[in-house]
């Protein structure tokens, strides 16, 4: 563990080209004690991967300039990605099946119950540690 202060802090980011929903997720997010950057295209958000190194990104699937696949695809060619959360009002199973493959820990269906969001979170984040933790 760092000895940095705010070691404990983690970064989330949100790419979420809707302004309301992104407001509302970060706001819930920033309440809950999280550090929120956030963009609102899949371009902006792979420069602020490789800007900030986020903890956990939140994306949904259709954003301009590089939709939520496209910044699954870059997070894959990462040493270490951080674990992703895709956000969709899409009912198709078959963009979840591809999403799951491309790694993604959870996949939640617009509208979503802000409980249900940081519930996901915690999830992600819980795992991510214990994958990143030796013998």
């Amino acid at each position: 563990m760092s000895s940095s202060p705010n070691a404990s802090v983690r970064t989330i980011l949100v790419i979420e080209d809707d302004r309301e929903i992104s407001a509302t997720v970060q706001s819930v997010l920033s309440a809950a004690g999280y550090r929120v950057i956030a963009a609102n295209n899949g371009a902006d958000g792979r420069r602020l991967i490789q800007a900030q190194k986020p903890d956990l990104v939140l994306t949904d699937m259709m954003v301009p300039k590089m939709g939520g696949f496209p910044v699954l695809e870059f997070l894959g060619e990462l040493e270490s990605p951080p674990p992703v959360i895709m956000m969709t009002a899409n009912e198709g199973s078959r963009h979840k099946a591809y999403a799951e493959m491309l790694g993604v820990v959870d996949y939640l269906r617009k509208p979503f119950a802000m409980e249900v969001l940081l519930d996901a979170v915690a999830r992600a984040l819980a795992s991510d540690d214990q994958q990143g933790q030796g013998p």
